[in-house]
């Protein structure tokens, strides 16, 4: 436990992993910082600058090895974060202090950054992406034939498969991981624009070599991992990319949210529930209770996303001309939480999915309370085939079934349809007879045969895309 005196995230103590606690951390931060000045003075050097090698091989030196307690104190001094970080670099680097930051402003390290930051963040959450994914096709596939109720409007509808229903899940989250892979494709560096994205800086530098700016630029992007820069730019990159990014992750939260709602739904009709583990409590006055905790704690969290993500669309609608910094404080917060939030979500969800019981007795209790009135026309069919009027035999089953649901809501009785049926002359039927329209499995259409292509399809080519991503141990969550 840290600091009691004083306030805490719960998006850090409680709700994000590990990894991405990191990702956003001072380490993970300032030592970008320094791994973008390497770039900057490597790449000065071999375009003929007066940047030599054992300068840049002492900042390499250094990378890692941040001196927080120098750089406070200069920030204090200087009353600004990126020059404080400079001399701090320097007071470590004595040779290469001359030519740390060399015809750079601030954004190149902290709009750089943040770009790094975030394809790193997507690469974590597309790797959760494809967990929660393989959690649920095993899901899907052994309950894809197993009937339940369909529900519009959340009253009873045409039957559907348990497994079925998995799919309309994971379809969401296919949709959220084209989105991810397209924001990674598509995510540029800043490189190295200037002051006001003019490049004027170093084009003084290299003596009006045009060529050369483009292609310190170049070297720059290709050293941390990019293959292209933002064509053009003010100081800062433009902060659409900040809110198209957030905007993914809210696509994330709201499938999530879909996911864990449905689910709450489940287990109030005690068909399917979340893991509820041994020692675990329910309620603190009411011990018998069993709720779905997690799947609440996914919605919370996905609702904190979705009103995350309108911070950096008003910021990206609000900037002044070539720069102003209304956007810091505000990116500072929004950028990361969403990141931790999301990471937080798929964790969760990834953990609920894992340990799913189904109750499948129940199910079929609740299937054959409603089944009578689904089979009505299968029935009115058959009762035609025999000899029936088609017209007579549709208004005598809806008599027949507004008294069947008076019994059942009325009088709290077991839906009688059947009996009422088979007790009326005008359909000649059994009730052996009409208790073989009677089966559930009739009535689930290809519900099997779509889980089976939709997985084999296009589950199993993501899969098989990401293999890393499977590798990594069961989530367990930190409360």
């Amino acid at each position: 436990m840290g600091r009691t005196d004083r306030y805490e995230s719960p998006l850090s103590s409680r709700y994000a992993s590990d990894e991405m606690l990191y990702l956003f951390s001072a380490d993970k931060k300032f030592t970008t910082w320094r791994r973008l000045w390497v770039a900057l003075a490597r790449a000065e050097m071999e375009l003929g600058l007066p940047v030599t090698a054992e300068q840049v091989a002492e900042l390499e030196e250094h990378v890692n090895d941040i001196n927080y307690e120098v750089a406070a104190a200069e920030e204090r001094r200087l009353r600004h974060d990126v020059m404080a970080h400079v001399h701090a670099y320097g007071a470590q680097c004595p040779k290469a202090m001359p030519i740390i930051h060399l015809g750079a402003t601030s954004c190149y390290v902290g709009d750089n950054t943040d770009i790094i930051l975030m394809r790193e963040g997507l690469l974590l959450i597309r790797d959760k992406l494809v967990r929660v994914l393989h959690t649920l096709a095993g899901f899907s596939d052994k309950y894809k034939a197993l009937p339940t109720l369909g529900f519009t409007h959340f009253q009873p509808a045409q039957l559907v498969t348990v497994g079925k229903r998995a799919t309309l899940w994971m379809n969401e989250l296919l949709m959220d991981l084209e989105e991810v892979e397209h924001r990674l494709s598509t995510l540029a560096l800043l490189g190295s624009k200037g002051t006001t994205g003019t490049q004027a800086s170093f084009l003084e530098l290299f003596d009006g070599d045009h060529a050369k700016v483009k292609l310190l630029e170049g070297k720059i992007a290709k050293e941390m991992g990019f293959t292209d820069v933002v064509p053009v730019s003010g100081q800062t990159y433009s902060r659409k990319m900040d809110a198209n990014v957030l905007a993914t992750l809210s696509g994330i939260a709201q499938s999530a949210s879909k996911f864990a709602t449905d689910l709450r739904l489940l287990c109030h009709l005690k068909e399917v529930e979340e893991p509820f583990e041994k020692d675990q409590i329910g309620s603190s006055a009411m011990p018998y209770k069993r709720n779905p905790m997690r799947c609440e704690r996914i919605c919370a969290l996905a609702r904190y996303v979705m009103t995350d993500a309108q911070n950096p669309a008003v910021t990206a609608a609000t900037q002044w001309f070539e720069r102003t910094l209304d956007d810091s404080a505000n990116k500072r917060l929004a950028v990361p939480e969403a990141f931790l939030a999301v990471d937080a979500i798929l964790s969760i969800y990834e953990n609920v999915c894992a340990g799913l019981v189904v109750h499948a007795q129940v199910i079929r209790r609740h299937i054959m309370e409603e089944l009578p009135f689904m089979a009505s026309e299968n029935i009115m069919m058959d009762a035609v085939k025999r000899g029936g009027d088609r017209q007579q035999l549709h208004e005598r089953i809806r008599v027949l079934s507004q008294e069947a649901g008076r019994n059942v809501k009325d009088f709290g009785l077991a839906n009688n349809l059947i009996d009422l049926i088979a007790e009326d002359p005008l359909f000649g039927m059994s009730r052996d007879e009409l208790t073989a329209h009677l089966e559930p499995e009739r009535y689930i259409g290809r519900c099997p045969e779509q889980v089976t292509e939709f997985l084999a399809e296009r589950v199993a080519p993501v899969l098989a895309r990401y293999p890393e991503a499977l590798r990594g141990s069961d989530v367990e969550l930190k409360v």
